[in-house]
């Protein structure tokens, strides 16, 4: 759940922006802040969530993929940006934070249950990079890794994690 949290909560952020909620707007007992702290602090806990996920993710169970099992690596960083660009598109077009509750609910309810694969842009800012990987057997899986894979000759992930039955992180850096 937290990864999905994570994935989908930036939507929450940029209504937060565009509505110029603010931490002064929120508590008035505040010394006035300027505005950009307010979407600074907004925008560092989807970050520092992302960094929990990583860091809880040593818990997960164990997997791997061993060098020769893989027949093609496809860079997926940029094949999901356009989807969740939508998801900045529809925070900032919800005018009222009600619909916007739902309009989460929804995308949250929805991204939970195909748990098919958790793309969230923010693991780019601490270095990792999204593959889709095909192997041998016909398995088609995504991986969230910090290796950088030029050729498919010498990829191996001795150490994932399954996030679930299509989904690992790598953990061997």
């Amino acid at each position: 759940m937290l990864l999905t949290f994570n994935a989908t909560s930036l939507i929450l952020v940029i209504f937060l922006i565009k509505e110029e909620k603010t931490i002064n707007y929120l508590n008035q007992r505040l010394i006035n802040l300027p505005d950009l702290v307010s979407y600074l602090f907004y925008f560092t806990i989807p970050v520092f969530l992302t960094y929990i996920s990583i860091l809880i993710s040593k818990f997960l169970g164990n997997a791997n993929v061993t060098k020769g099992s893989i027949v093609e690596v496809e860079n997926a960083n940029n094949a999901f940006l356009p989807s969740y660009l939508g998801y900045f598109f529809v925070a900032l077009s919800v005018n009222n934070s009600e619909t916007l509750v739902f309009v989460f609910l929804i995308l949250f309810v929805f991204t939970f249950l195909s748990q098919t694969l958790y793309f969230n842009p923010l693991f780019l800012i601490f270095g990792y990079h999204f593959y889709n990987i095909s192997t041998k057997n016909k398995a088609r899986l995504f991986i969230i890794s910090k290796n950088e894979i030029n050729k498919v000759d010498d990829v191996e992930f001795p150490k994932l994690k399954r996030i679930n039955n299509f989904t690992f992180i790598d953990k061997s850096n």
